[in-house]
């Protein structure tokens, strides 16, 4: 049985080369310090997605939501081997939280059609929060289960899972239409197939063959741009107008060595620093 999947990505700063410039006055990410990649465990994400679709059929639509340049994670996702794909871009959406964020993929995910699955990465590395997830899945009223490493089984409108926990392992059945957040823990990510890369390396949105002068593309060579108006959403549930989370301030943390005392590798040693530890009261 094909089944349709929805994978939310999401293209982030790349934080493994943050400088002192990473972050605004107003407390939000200059995102154009630093370059930008693939959320990393959003790959892991559409790396499932595929597999379920190579081994059930179907389809798999990538989605994003960000500024025109997240085009570029679109065509990798066309080269990795998602169907269709769809930015959502508007200015509009600025500044959004979590709260506003997930509202919005709600909305993309309803106009992107009927749904089995939708599969995101735990969380981003830019914010870290892992929220938008299991917030989409409570504004599309639909079931969630989270930190999730391999799908075990899927058929007759459920779906078996294994996820992580701090004690090891679970496996949980659900019913469809089901979200999944997926960890870095899932099966490693497929390379980019040349023959896709030659396929669709020029594949756009209508916006970007805008820029530069050329004609809009057409067929499957198109990437989707919808703003807010085009998925029908509340303009008051987004942008800073939908974000109750403020930024109150931000603080420069310096981590400095401090001085350090060498222990004896004997049992005087250690005896002098049970002792030690006994005075200061850090033990008994």
């Amino acid at each position: 049985m094909p089944y349709n999947i929805v994978v939310l990505a999401k293209q982030v700063p790349d934080t493994k080369k943050i400088t002192g410039k990473a972050m605004k006055d107003d407390g939000t990410v200059n995102r154009a310090a630093l370059p930008a990649i693939f959320n990393p465990e959003d790959l892991y994400a559409l790396e499932l997605a595929l597999s379920i679709k190579d081994a059930h059929g179907g389809s798999v639509t990538c989605l994003t939501m960000g500024p025109p340049p997240a085009a570029e994670l679109l065509r990798d996702a066309l080269y990795r081997g998602a169907d269709r794909v769809a930015l959502v871009t508007d200015r509009r959406a600025a500044a959004s939280d979590t709260l506003a964020t997930s509202y919005i993929l709600s909305c993309a995910v309803r106009h992107a059609g009927p749904f089995d699955v939708v599969v995101c990465g735990r969380q981003a590395i830019d914010g870290d929060t892992a929220q938008v997830g299991p917030q989409l899945a409570e504004k599309l009223g639909i079931p969630q289960v989270t930190y999730v490493e391999a799908v075990k089984d899927l058929r007759e409108g459920s779906i078996t899972v294994r996820r992580s926990t701090d004690h090891g392992v679970e496996v949980l059945k659900g019913p469809l239409p089901i979200l999944l957040t997926v960890t870095d823990k899932a099966h490693e990510p497929r390379y980019p197939a040349m023959k896709r890369v030659m396929k669709y390396k020029k594949a756009a949105t209508a916006g970007e063959a805008r820029s530069a002068g050329k004609q809009a593309p057409a067929g499957d060579l198109v990437i989707e741009e919808w703003n807010l108006d085009t998925i029908g959403a509340d303009l008051q549930r987004c942008g800073m107008a939908g974000s109750p989370t403020k930024v109150k301030r931000i603080q420069a943390i310096v981590l400095a060595g401090s001085g350090h005392k060498e222990i004896r590798p004997d049992p005087e040693g250690i005896e002098g620093l049970v002792h030690e530890l006994i005075e200061d009261h850090t033990i008994g």
